[in-house]
Protein backbone atom coordinates (compact mmCIF):
# COMPACT_ATOMS: atom_id res chain seq x y z
CA UNK A 1 0.00 0.00 0.00
CA UNK A 2 2.88 2.36 0.84
CA UNK A 3 4.52 1.56 -2.50
CA UNK A 4 1.34 2.38 -4.40
CA UNK A 5 1.00 5.69 -2.53
CA UNK A 6 4.63 6.44 -3.44
CA UNK A 7 3.98 6.24 -7.19
CA UNK A 8 0.46 7.69 -7.20
CA UNK A 9 1.53 11.15 -8.49
CA UNK A 10 3.44 9.54 -11.37
CA UNK A 11 0.51 7.27 -12.24
CA UNK A 12 -1.88 10.21 -12.26
CA UNK A 13 0.53 12.24 -14.41
CA UNK A 14 0.88 9.40 -16.90
CA UNK A 15 -2.89 8.92 -17.02
CA UNK A 16 -3.40 12.65 -17.65
CA UNK A 17 -0.87 12.58 -20.49
CA UNK A 18 -2.60 9.57 -22.05
CA UNK A 19 -5.95 11.39 -21.95
CA UNK A 20 -4.38 14.54 -23.41
CA UNK A 21 -2.69 12.68 -26.28
CA UNK A 22 -5.88 10.70 -26.98
CA UNK A 23 -7.77 13.96 -27.48
CA UNK A 24 -5.36 14.85 -30.31
CA UNK A 25 -4.93 11.29 -31.62
CA UNK A 26 -8.01 9.12 -30.89
CA UNK A 27 -6.25 5.88 -31.91
CA UNK A 28 -3.48 6.35 -29.37
CA UNK A 29 -4.55 3.39 -27.21
CA UNK A 30 -5.34 1.15 -30.15
CA UNK A 31 -3.21 -2.02 -30.25
CA UNK A 32 -3.45 -4.52 -33.11
CA UNK A 33 -1.92 -7.94 -33.75
CA UNK A 34 -0.15 -7.85 -37.12
CA UNK A 35 1.77 -10.95 -38.25
CA UNK A 36 2.19 -12.10 -34.67
CA UNK A 37 3.41 -8.68 -33.49
CA UNK A 38 1.48 -6.22 -31.32
CA UNK A 39 1.64 -2.80 -32.96
CA UNK A 40 0.39 0.62 -31.95
CA UNK A 41 1.59 3.80 -30.26
CA UNK A 42 1.52 2.17 -26.82
CA UNK A 43 3.79 -0.67 -27.95
CA UNK A 44 6.06 1.88 -29.60
CA UNK A 45 6.35 3.75 -26.30
CA UNK A 46 7.24 0.54 -24.47
CA UNK A 47 9.92 -0.26 -27.05
CA UNK A 48 11.37 3.22 -27.50
CA UNK A 49 11.29 3.84 -23.75
CA UNK A 50 13.54 0.83 -23.16
CA UNK A 51 16.77 2.83 -23.46
CA UNK A 52 15.83 5.50 -20.93
CA UNK A 53 14.13 2.88 -18.77
CA UNK A 54 17.27 0.74 -18.54
CA UNK A 55 19.46 3.77 -17.85
CA UNK A 56 17.00 5.01 -15.21
CA UNK A 57 17.30 1.75 -13.24
CA UNK A 58 21.04 2.19 -12.78
CA UNK A 59 20.80 5.96 -12.39
CA UNK A 60 18.28 5.57 -9.56
CA UNK A 61 20.75 3.50 -7.55
CA UNK A 62 23.57 5.97 -8.17
CA UNK A 63 21.47 8.99 -7.23
CA UNK A 64 20.28 7.18 -4.09
CA UNK A 65 23.92 7.27 -2.90
CA UNK A 66 24.01 11.05 -3.53
CA UNK A 67 25.94 10.51 -6.75
CA UNK A 68 25.40 11.06 -10.46
CA UNK A 69 26.50 9.20 -13.58
CA UNK A 70 26.96 11.40 -16.63
CA UNK A 71 28.75 8.67 -18.57
CA UNK A 72 25.87 6.27 -19.24
CA UNK A 73 25.25 7.59 -22.77
CA UNK A 74 28.92 7.17 -23.60
CA UNK A 75 28.97 3.69 -22.05
CA UNK A 76 26.12 2.85 -24.43
CA UNK A 77 28.33 3.88 -27.34
CA UNK A 78 31.29 1.82 -26.05
CA UNK A 79 29.29 -1.34 -25.35
CA UNK A 80 27.40 -1.08 -28.62
CA UNK A 81 30.71 -0.81 -30.46
CA UNK A 82 32.08 -3.81 -28.56
CA UNK A 83 28.99 -5.89 -29.40
CA UNK A 84 29.13 -5.02 -33.12
CA UNK A 85 32.90 -5.59 -33.29
CA UNK A 86 32.56 -8.96 -31.56
CA UNK A 87 29.95 -10.11 -34.07
CA UNK A 88 32.08 -9.03 -37.05
CA UNK A 89 35.05 -10.87 -35.56
CA UNK A 90 33.06 -14.09 -35.32
CA UNK A 91 32.67 -14.36 -31.54
CA UNK A 92 29.00 -15.25 -31.87
CA UNK A 93 26.00 -13.97 -29.92
CA UNK A 94 27.15 -15.23 -26.50
CA UNK A 95 30.61 -13.74 -26.97
CA UNK A 96 29.23 -10.40 -28.15
CA UNK A 97 26.81 -10.09 -25.26
CA UNK A 98 29.42 -11.21 -22.72
CA UNK A 99 32.09 -8.79 -23.93
CA UNK A 100 29.61 -5.90 -24.12
CA UNK A 101 28.41 -6.51 -20.55
CA UNK A 102 32.02 -6.86 -19.40
CA UNK A 103 32.86 -3.51 -21.01
CA UNK A 104 29.91 -1.89 -19.23
CA UNK A 105 30.95 -3.40 -15.90
CA UNK A 106 34.55 -2.19 -16.37
CA UNK A 107 33.31 1.33 -17.17
CA UNK A 108 31.20 1.28 -14.01
CA UNK A 109 34.16 -0.06 -12.02
CA UNK A 110 36.31 2.83 -13.29
CA UNK A 111 33.71 5.37 -12.18
CA UNK A 112 33.22 3.64 -8.84
CA UNK A 113 36.94 3.57 -8.04
CA UNK A 114 37.31 7.26 -8.86
CA UNK A 115 34.36 8.14 -6.61
CA UNK A 116 34.73 5.70 -3.72
CA UNK A 117 38.50 5.27 -3.45
CA UNK A 118 40.15 8.28 -5.13
CA UNK A 119 37.49 10.59 -3.71
CA UNK A 120 36.63 12.56 -6.85
CA UNK A 121 33.21 14.17 -6.95
CA UNK A 122 30.77 11.93 -8.88
CA UNK A 123 29.87 14.60 -11.43
CA UNK A 124 33.56 15.13 -12.25
CA UNK A 125 34.54 11.45 -12.13
CA UNK A 126 31.81 10.41 -14.57
CA UNK A 127 32.42 13.49 -16.74
CA UNK A 128 35.91 12.13 -17.44
CA UNK A 129 34.49 8.99 -19.03
CA UNK A 130 31.71 10.95 -20.69
CA UNK A 131 34.22 13.07 -22.61
CA UNK A 132 36.77 10.35 -23.38
CA UNK A 133 34.48 7.36 -23.90
CA UNK A 134 33.27 8.28 -27.38
CA UNK A 135 36.89 8.41 -28.48
CA UNK A 136 37.26 4.85 -27.19
CA UNK A 137 34.13 3.81 -29.08
CA UNK A 138 35.44 5.44 -32.27
CA UNK A 139 38.72 3.56 -31.92
CA UNK A 140 36.76 0.29 -31.73
CA UNK A 141 34.66 1.11 -34.80
CA UNK A 142 37.63 2.76 -36.60
CA UNK A 143 35.69 6.00 -36.93
CA UNK A 144 32.83 4.59 -39.00
CA UNK A 145 29.40 3.08 -38.45
CA UNK A 146 30.22 -0.58 -37.90
CA UNK A 147 27.40 -2.64 -39.40
CA UNK A 148 26.74 -6.33 -38.96
CA UNK A 149 24.33 -9.04 -40.10
CA UNK A 150 23.36 -11.37 -37.29
CA UNK A 151 19.74 -12.31 -36.71
CA UNK A 152 20.39 -13.36 -33.10
CA UNK A 153 21.73 -9.98 -32.03
CA UNK A 154 19.19 -8.10 -34.15
CA UNK A 155 16.43 -10.00 -32.32
CA UNK A 156 17.46 -8.25 -29.06
CA UNK A 157 16.73 -4.85 -30.58
CA UNK A 158 13.86 -5.45 -32.96
CA UNK A 159 12.45 -8.91 -32.25
CA UNK A 160 9.23 -9.85 -30.48
CA UNK A 161 8.34 -12.50 -27.93
CA UNK A 162 4.67 -13.43 -27.59
CA UNK A 163 3.92 -10.36 -29.70
CA UNK A 164 5.70 -7.98 -27.29
CA UNK A 165 8.91 -6.17 -28.34
CA UNK A 166 11.99 -7.74 -26.79
CA UNK A 167 13.43 -4.36 -25.63
CA UNK A 168 10.23 -3.77 -23.62
CA UNK A 169 10.49 -7.18 -22.00
CA UNK A 170 14.17 -6.59 -21.28
CA UNK A 171 13.75 -3.33 -19.38
CA UNK A 172 10.71 -4.62 -17.49
CA UNK A 173 12.57 -7.79 -16.46
CA UNK A 174 15.62 -5.77 -15.44
CA UNK A 175 13.51 -3.43 -13.34
CA UNK A 176 11.70 -6.28 -11.60
CA UNK A 177 14.94 -8.13 -10.91
CA UNK A 178 16.73 -5.10 -9.46
CA UNK A 179 13.69 -4.10 -7.41
CA UNK A 180 13.41 -7.56 -5.88
CA UNK A 181 17.13 -7.54 -5.12
CA UNK A 182 16.88 -4.16 -3.43
CA UNK A 183 13.70 -4.78 -1.44
CA UNK A 184 13.97 -8.49 -0.62
CA UNK A 185 17.49 -8.06 0.75
CA UNK A 186 19.20 -5.43 2.88
CA UNK A 187 20.91 -3.84 -0.15
CA UNK A 188 18.22 -1.21 -0.64
CA UNK A 189 18.41 -0.07 2.96
CA UNK A 190 22.23 -0.01 2.86
CA UNK A 191 22.25 2.10 -0.30
CA UNK A 192 19.81 4.54 1.26
CA UNK A 193 21.94 4.78 4.41
CA UNK A 194 25.02 5.65 2.36
CA UNK A 195 23.03 8.33 0.54
CA UNK A 196 21.73 9.86 3.76
CA UNK A 197 25.08 9.93 5.57
CA UNK A 198 28.08 7.99 4.28
CA UNK A 199 30.20 8.64 7.37
CA UNK A 200 27.48 7.53 9.76
CA UNK A 201 26.76 4.41 7.74
CA UNK A 202 30.47 3.53 7.79
CA UNK A 203 30.49 3.90 11.58
CA UNK A 204 27.49 1.57 11.70
CA UNK A 205 29.50 -1.10 9.93
CA UNK A 206 28.41 -0.55 6.31
CA UNK A 207 31.23 -0.99 3.79
CA UNK A 208 30.38 2.18 1.92
CA UNK A 209 33.36 1.92 -0.43
CA UNK A 210 32.41 -1.50 -1.81
CA UNK A 211 28.74 -0.50 -1.97
CA UNK A 212 29.49 2.64 -3.98
CA UNK A 213 31.64 0.71 -6.43
CA UNK A 214 28.91 -1.92 -6.81
CA UNK A 215 26.31 0.76 -7.52
CA UNK A 216 28.38 2.30 -10.32
CA UNK A 217 29.07 -1.17 -11.75
CA UNK A 218 25.31 -1.77 -11.77
CA UNK A 219 24.82 1.52 -13.62
CA UNK A 220 27.43 0.45 -16.16
CA UNK A 221 25.69 -2.89 -16.70
CA UNK A 222 22.33 -1.17 -17.25
CA UNK A 223 23.99 1.18 -19.75
CA UNK A 224 25.54 -1.86 -21.46
CA UNK A 225 22.10 -3.44 -21.89
CA UNK A 226 20.81 -0.18 -23.36
CA UNK A 227 23.81 0.00 -25.70
CA UNK A 228 23.22 -3.56 -26.90
CA UNK A 229 19.55 -2.80 -27.59
CA UNK A 230 20.38 0.42 -29.47
CA UNK A 231 23.04 -1.28 -31.60
CA UNK A 232 20.91 -4.36 -32.28
CA UNK A 233 17.95 -2.22 -33.34
CA UNK A 234 19.85 -0.52 -36.20
CA UNK A 235 22.22 -3.45 -36.83
CA UNK A 236 25.19 -1.17 -36.44
CA UNK A 237 27.34 0.72 -33.94
CA UNK A 238 27.33 4.51 -34.28
CA UNK A 239 29.96 5.79 -31.86
CA UNK A 240 29.03 9.42 -32.46
CA UNK A 241 25.29 9.26 -31.86
CA UNK A 242 24.56 6.16 -29.76
CA UNK A 243 23.17 7.25 -26.39
CA UNK A 244 23.83 10.92 -27.14
CA UNK A 245 22.34 13.06 -24.31
CA UNK A 246 20.32 10.11 -22.99
CA UNK A 247 22.02 10.56 -19.62
CA UNK A 248 19.99 13.74 -19.23
CA UNK A 249 16.73 11.94 -19.96
CA UNK A 250 17.72 9.24 -17.46
CA UNK A 251 18.37 11.82 -14.75
CA UNK A 252 15.11 13.57 -15.64
CA UNK A 253 13.21 10.28 -15.38
CA UNK A 254 14.59 9.75 -11.87
CA UNK A 255 13.62 13.29 -10.87
CA UNK A 256 10.13 13.05 -12.37
CA UNK A 257 9.82 9.84 -10.37
CA UNK A 258 10.13 11.92 -7.21
CA UNK A 259 13.57 10.65 -6.22
CA UNK A 260 15.75 13.26 -4.52
CA UNK A 261 19.11 14.21 -6.02
CA UNK A 262 20.32 14.53 -2.43
CA UNK A 263 20.22 10.74 -2.03
CA UNK A 264 18.41 8.53 0.45
CA UNK A 265 15.06 6.85 -0.23
CA UNK A 266 14.49 5.75 -3.80
CA UNK A 267 11.91 4.00 -5.95
CA UNK A 268 12.84 2.22 -9.17
CA UNK A 269 9.16 1.87 -10.11
CA UNK A 270 8.71 5.64 -9.84
CA UNK A 271 11.78 6.24 -12.03
CA UNK A 272 10.43 3.88 -14.69
CA UNK A 273 7.12 5.71 -14.64
CA UNK A 274 9.16 8.86 -15.16
CA UNK A 275 10.79 7.24 -18.20
CA UNK A 276 7.36 6.30 -19.57
CA UNK A 277 6.15 9.86 -19.00
CA UNK A 278 9.08 11.23 -21.01
CA UNK A 279 8.54 8.78 -23.86
CA UNK A 280 4.78 9.43 -23.86
CA UNK A 281 5.46 13.14 -24.20
CA UNK A 282 7.85 12.53 -27.12
CA UNK A 283 5.43 10.20 -28.91
CA UNK A 284 2.39 12.36 -28.15
CA UNK A 285 4.02 15.47 -29.60
CA UNK A 286 4.82 13.63 -32.83
CA UNK A 287 1.35 12.10 -33.10
CA UNK A 288 -0.31 15.45 -32.42
CA UNK A 289 1.38 16.79 -35.55
CA UNK A 290 3.31 19.65 -34.00
CA UNK A 291 6.21 20.92 -36.13
CA UNK A 292 9.47 19.16 -35.23
CA UNK A 293 11.20 22.44 -34.34
CA UNK A 294 8.68 22.96 -31.52
CA UNK A 295 9.06 19.50 -30.04
CA UNK A 296 11.85 20.27 -27.58
CA UNK A 297 10.19 23.49 -26.41
CA UNK A 298 6.84 21.75 -25.85
CA UNK A 299 8.53 18.85 -24.09
CA UNK A 300 10.45 21.20 -21.82
CA UNK A 301 7.27 23.08 -20.93
CA UNK A 302 5.33 19.90 -20.13
CA UNK A 303 8.18 18.53 -18.01
CA UNK A 304 8.37 21.83 -16.11
CA UNK A 305 4.62 21.71 -15.39
CA UNK A 306 4.90 18.08 -14.19
CA UNK A 307 7.80 18.88 -11.87
CA UNK A 308 6.00 21.92 -10.44
CA UNK A 309 2.84 19.91 -9.79
CA UNK A 310 4.90 17.19 -8.07
CA UNK A 311 6.89 19.71 -6.01
CA UNK A 312 6.74 18.98 -2.25
CA UNK A 313 6.66 22.72 -1.58
CA UNK A 314 3.53 23.08 -3.70
CA UNK A 315 2.02 20.20 -1.74
CA UNK A 316 2.84 21.99 1.53
CA UNK A 317 1.16 25.17 0.27
CA UNK A 318 -1.92 23.19 -0.80
CA UNK A 319 -2.10 21.52 2.62
CA UNK A 320 -1.75 24.90 4.38
CA UNK A 321 -4.49 26.42 2.20
CA UNK A 322 -6.80 23.45 2.84
CA UNK A 323 -6.24 23.62 6.60
CA UNK A 324 -6.85 27.38 6.61
CA UNK A 325 -10.16 26.96 4.77
CA UNK A 326 -11.24 24.27 7.24
CA UNK A 327 -10.39 26.50 10.22
CA UNK A 328 -12.37 29.39 8.74
CA UNK A 329 -15.33 27.13 8.06
CA UNK A 330 -15.34 25.68 11.58
CA UNK A 331 -16.36 28.92 13.45
CA UNK A 332 -19.20 29.48 10.99
CA UNK A 333 -20.52 25.98 11.55
CA UNK A 334 -20.35 26.35 15.35
CA UNK A 335 -23.03 29.08 15.76
CA UNK A 336 -25.22 27.22 13.26
CA UNK A 337 -25.18 24.16 15.49
CA UNK A 338 -26.02 26.31 18.53
CA UNK A 339 -29.03 27.83 16.76
CA UNK A 340 -30.21 24.37 15.78
CA UNK A 341 -30.30 23.36 19.43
Amino acid sequence: MTGLRRVTPQLLTLAALVVLVTLFFPDFLRVELVEGRLVGPVMDILKRGALVGLLAVGMTLVIATRGIDLSVGTVMAITGAVAAWSITQGYGLAGALGLALLAGAMAGLWNGVLVAIVGIQPIVATLILMTSGRGIAQLITEGRILTFSHDGLAFVGSGTLLGIPVPALLWIATAIGVTLLMRRTALGMLIESVGVNRAASALAGVNATVLLIAVYVASGLCAALAGIVATADIRGADANNAGLWLELDAILAVVIGGNSLLGGRFSIAASLLGALIIQTIDTGILLAGFPSEYNLVIKAGLVLIILVLQSPRLGDHWYFLKRTMQERRAPAQGPARERGR
